[in-house]
C-alpha cells in the first residue's frame, strides 16, 4: 500500500483528493462511511492527495503516525468488508 487515509478525515470527508487523483482510487459510499478509504491495489503511489487534504490525514504507509497506524488495516478491510472497516472506525471513534 502506497497511501493511507488516517483518523483526520473521519467525519470530515473533505473530496480534494478524490478530484486529483489519477486512478480514482480514493472511496467511500455516500450517506454509509465516516471517511475515505485508498484502494491499495489500484494507488500507483503518485502523492497527488497527501498535498490536497485540508486535515492531513493521507500519509505514505511508512508515515502514519503510530496513533493512526491502524488506518492502515482499515484502509485494505474496507475493500474486502465495508462493513467491519466501519465497525473498526465506529470502535476507534464513536460517534
Amino acid at each position: 500500500m502506497a497511501y493511507v487515509i488516517a483518523e483526520p478525515c473521519v467525519d470530515v470527508m473533505d473530496q480534494a483528493c478524490v478530484d486529483v487523483c489519477p486512478v480514482d482510487c480514493i472511496h467511500f459510499e455516500e450517506g454509509k462511511d465516516r471517511m475515505l478509504y485508498i484502494e491499495p491495489d489500484e494507488c500507483i503511489d503518485c502523492g497527488a492527495c497527501e498535498p490536497e487534504c485540508p486535515v492531513e490525514a493521507i500519509f505514505t504507509e511508512e508515515d502514519v503516525p503510530d496513533d493512526w497506524k491502524a488506518y492502515t488495516a482499515i484502509n485494505v478491510t474496507w475493500f474486502k468488508s465495508k462493513d467491519d472497516a466501519r465497525a473498526q472506525v465506529g470502535a476507534i471513534r464513536p460517534e
